[in-house]
């Protein structure tokens, strides 16, 4: 056991709160970090690995009991500017229906029915955090259950539609303090799966690994097994290599991750013997870029070959935008290597339009980091100065 910050709630050595029968809670914060994907977007949809890190960009969602008496569940989002009442059969009946649309979606995945699952509600993600989390609470108990009065804050550093896992991190630390505040054990393995439910009324058929990303935190490595189940690794997330990558904006994509996730399923489903070979050279890839990133005797040329390889195959996937795709190569020219990280776009401005390229981050590899700050042709671009391997989530009671 050790104690959360402030003189807070005992945590288990898993980093959660430990289940308290003396004493209710009454004040909670979750936090969550982001992710980029170093390798295997994508591929991962389709039975490959991928190889993640949690960034040092975190949301936060605070609970506080009682909330007003005007509702059962005040919602507050101070980034988005949205403030929101309803009451816990209000969010349930919320999930439920969610819950039904991504059914009639999953029987037949199209981006048209995609859309149907959505919406454009600016609370959607949280509505259903709050939904899946007080379900499993009702499902689970031998009674109707009294559900009590919260106030939920909602606060993120991380940026939004840019493939740094802001969905999950949603996710994943609005069930684990709603969860705690109802008096529910935050286990491992029910925040991953509850957020998983939260994600696929996000995404559609996500794979998972963003939740266990921002979940466990730190450098992960993550595969399915023959039975399919995904299995998660967490990798030492030291090295020359993972410090000598450097984070660009390009620009949010125009599409949801969820519309170019059913998109390219599509285009699978239309060639199955193409792209089934094309993700071999990306899980090739990854596993030879996993290797090269644990042996820190390595220089950086079979990380640079890594990276040209998987951003060449995402590129062929067609998620790579055209003035995108010229950063890349003026970077290669430069003797670097770049790739998106996360789903990309399935079109975007040209070179030189306003906006810009808006494929979400750019991961840039050189290994002599330094060298990238002299690239002017990168300058119009916003760096996050994050550092890779953060902390995953944590709970304190305040």
């Amino acid at each position: 056991m050790r104690e959360a910050g402030g003189g807070g709630r005992p945590l288990c050595a898993c980093g959660h709160a430990a289940p308290n029968d003396d004493a209710a809670v009454t004040s909670v914060r979750a936090s969550a970090p982001g992710k980029l994907i170093l390798m295997g977007e994508h591929a991962v949809v389709y039975g490959r690995p991928a190889l993640i890190a949690a960034v040092d960009l975190r949301l936060s969602a605070r609970f506080v009991t009682p909330a007003p008496a005007a509702a059962a569940v005040a919602i507050r989002m101070g980034g988005l500017g949205h403030d929101e009442e309803a009451s816990w059969s209000d969010l349930l009946e919320y999930a439920r229906s969610a819950r039904e649309r991504w059914e009639l979606y999953a029987e037949a995945p199209t981006p048209a029915r995609f859309r149907a699952v959505r919406g454009d509600d600016p609370a959607h993600l949280v509505k259903l955090a709050l939904g899946e989390a007080a379900g499993y609470l009702v499902e689970e108990a031998d009674s109707d259950p009294v559900l009590p009065g919260l106030r939920v804050e909602v606060e993120s550093a991380i940026p939004m539609g840019r493939g740094m896992g802001s969905s999950a991190a949603v996710a994943v630390s609005v069930v684990a303090g709603c969860l705690l505040m109802l008096g529910a054990d935050p286990a491992v393995e029910r925040i991953q799966r509850l957020a998983l439910e939260v994600e696929r009324r996000q995404h559609g058929l996500p794979s998972g690994v963003d939740g266990a990303a921002v979940l466990h935190g730190g450098l992960i490595w993550a595969e399915r097994d023959q039975t399919g189940e995904l299995l998660i690794r967490t990798l030492p997330a030291v090295g020359q290599a993972l410090s000598a990558f450097r984070v660009f904006d390009t620009g949010a994509s125009s599409q949801s991750t969820g519309t170019v996730v059913a998109a390219v399923r599509e285009r699978v489903a239309s060639e199955p013997d193409r792209y089934e070979a094309l993700f071999e050279r990306m899980d090739r890839a990854t596993r030879r870029f996993r290797d090269a990133l644990l042996d820190d005797g390595l220089r950086g040329e079979v990380e640079i070959a890594c990276l040209r390889e998987y951003e060449a195959s995402l590129e062929e996937l067609g998620v790579v935008p055209g003035a995108v795709r010229e950063l890349v190569c003026r970077v290669e020219a430069e003797g670097g290597a770049a790739k998106i990280s996360g789903a990309g776009a399935l079109e975007g401005p040209d070179a030189g339009a306003p906006g810009g390229p808006a494929a979400g981050c750019l991961l840039v590899y050189h290994p002599d980091p330094a060298a990238i700050a002299s690239w002017g042709f990168l300058e119009g671009l916003e760096r996050y100065p994050v550092t890779l391997g953060g902390p995953g989530l944590r709970l304190e009671s305040e």
